[in-house]
């Protein structure tokens, strides 16, 4: 793409492109801004008015190269002027700082996307009537003893099974991860 290109010159296959790519990385990149800012409301501000940007830059991405990297490079430099614009209310973190909670927080999100993607996969092997369970206990609202009621079982089994779910979870992700780290990261 042309880096002249004003956005209103994209196609719809070019917008369905960005649809696609930002849809795919939004929540990584959520998660990188609230790692650099810690603050979920300035957070979800920054991650509103980044979005915009992204949109308004994508005829300056290049085809075939990585968008999540294009992407959190532009984060990057809106959380500066972020921190710039707070410098009056804050205690501004020095450049070389910034950038080393940059670096980790790109680790961390690419860690806690292979932990949640471990996750999936180590739920979708448990048996129906486990996987039932899962959803019933961390539905919105729900308490052991909501689900126990419901199921018309004692709250003191419900718990042990919840128990046992969550150590063949634990142990699933965890063989999964180190599979994943002994195969090169990818899982």
């Amino acid at each position: 793409m042309s880096l002249q290109r004003p956005v209103e010159t994209l196609n719809a296959e070019q917008v369905e492109e960005f649809m696609r790519l930002f849809s795919h990385h939004q929540r990584r990149i959520y998660l990188y801004i609230l790692a650099l800012v810690s603050n979920p409301v300035d957070a979800e501000d920054l991650f509103q008015e980044t979005n915009l940007i992204l949109w308004r830059k994508f005829p300056q991405w290049e085809r075939g190269t990585n968008f999540y990297a294009w992407a959190s490079r532009i984060v990057y430099y809106e959380v500066l002027k972020y921190r710039e614009r707070q410098a009056r209310d804050a205690i501004i973190l020095e450049q070389h700082v910034i950038e080393q909670l940059a670096a980790e927080a790109t680790d961390m999100v690419e860690q806690l996307d292979r932990r949640r993607s471990a996750l999936l996969h180590c739920l979708s092997k448990l048996r129906p009537v486990d996987q039932e369970l899962v959803q019933r206990r961390y539905a919105p609202g729900a308490t052991g003893k909501s689900v126990a009621a419901a199921l018309g079982r004692p709250a003191n089994s419900v718990s042990k099974s919840l128990g046992r779910i969550r150590r063949a979870l634990w142990e699933c992700i965890n063989r999964r991860l180190a599979l994943g780290d002994a195969e090169g990261g990818a899982l």
